[in-house]
């Protein structure tokens, strides 16, 4: 029958490969973090780059990605340390509950940012271009260039404001709730003027001479 490789060991060279074996696990556990989180920061600014997202809305993801790699990196380094999993099992759930609370709390907000890279990424207008929010295809609403995108608001210049540089600052998340009527390139056609009548003005008669 086969002995375990350590027991042809010194008896001294045991205690360090308790120390050791784990140590080289944890490097390696730093590694791959490291690694995955370098690849996933290089992806997603090549997304960024490709579909010219800002850096309002890369940033945090990138963020976003290396704190959740962290985290788990942080617990599969306290399992190897000898952290019961009884233990991280009860924190993870109980910062998962906080995290859902959170989600739920902002979610107005959170829905804003959403709805922003989906503006970014499908394209349904572009700055310049003039868009009007109706609530159905016949009803007129808001109307304006757009000026600004950011994480929560489309700013449009108000075109039927009386006062120049008026801005609508409307919700992302109102934006895909709404039917949009775009123009590219900011040309709003304005309706037709009534045509003139055609027919020949009414002569005056002329008074009887006396």
């Amino acid at each position: 029958m086969l002995r375990p490789f350590t027991s042809y060991l010194p008896d001294w060279t045991r205690d360090w490969l308790e120390i050791i074996v784990p140590g080289l696990q944890i490097l390696l556990i730093l590694l791959v973090a490291w690694l995955l989180q370098y690849l996933l920061r290089r992806a997603v600014s090549r997304v960024g780059r490709h579909y010219l997202l800002p850096i309002e809305l890369t940033m945090p993801l990138k963020g976003l990605l290396r704190w959740t790699i962290m985290l788990a990196a942080l617990m599969l380094v306290l399992e190897r340390v000898g952290v019961s999993a009884t233990v991280l099992w009860t924190a993870f759930t109980g910062f998962a509950t906080v995290g859902a609370v959170a989600f739920f709390a902002a979610w107005s907000v959170l829905s804003n940012l959403f709805c922003a890279f989906l503006i970014f990424t499908v394209r349904p207008y572009r700055l310049g271009d003039s868009i009007e929010l109706l609530d159905v295809a016949e009803k007129p609403g808001a109307r304006g260039r757009v000026v600004d995108i950011n994480l929560l608001y489309t700013s449009l210049e108000d075109s039927d404001s009386p006062t120049p540089g008026t801005l609508l600052q409307i919700p992302n998340a109102l934006i895909f709730q709404r039917v949009v009527r775009r123009w590219k390139g900011g040309q709003v056609p304005t309706p037709a003027a009534p045509a003139a009548s055609n027919s020949p003005a009414t002569a005056q008669t002329p008074a009887p001479s006396l």
